[in-house]
């Protein structure tokens, strides 16, 4: 088996007045038979980019929500994964920002064509919601984390 892609990664815990937290759902497109799951906005870091720069880029790109990088704070969670997509194993370590706003529509037009294959719909969840789905979420125990960070 081949050595697993290193990458960076920077995600957004996205919450609306409501408390609501965004997630997109999508599956690997080389792979459909693993069916769907629930996530976060966010992605692989460019070069040279902090972890806030790519967040805030990604966020643009996949809500065309634009906000500084230094408007997303600390990080509230680090974890190290590893995952099969689009025919390659990564291994990802990844930072997670919390961001609140009263309301966003969400834009989708500054998607790649990966993500355009990948990622069939988007919601807000409450914690309830999250806590009682059967569906996979990622990162797993997402509505604890809200608990603890929100």
């Amino acid at each position: 088996m081949p050595k697993p892609v290193a990458r960076a990664a920077a995600r957004v815990l996205l919450l609306d007045a409501a408390d609501r937290v965004l997630l997109f759902r999508g599956g690997d497109p080389a792979a459909p038979e693993r069916g769907t799951w629930w996530f976060t906005p966010g992605g692989g870091l460019d070069p040279g980019e902090s972890r806030a720069e790519g967040a805030a880029r990604e966020l643009y790109e996949e809500t065309g929500l634009r906000v500084a990088a230094n408007e997303l704070g600390q990080p509230v969670l680090l974890r190290a994964i590893e995952f099969d997509f689009d025919g390659t194993r990564y291994a990802q370590d990844e930072e997670f920002f919390l961001l609140r706003v009263q309301a966003h529509e969400v834009d989708t037009a500054g998607f790649t064509e990966l993500e355009v294959r990948s990622v069939v719909e988007h919601r807000w969840w409450t914690r309830a919601e999250l806590a009682n789905t059967g569906d996979a979420v990622y990162p797993d125990g997402l509505a604890a984390l809200l608990d603890r960070v929100a």
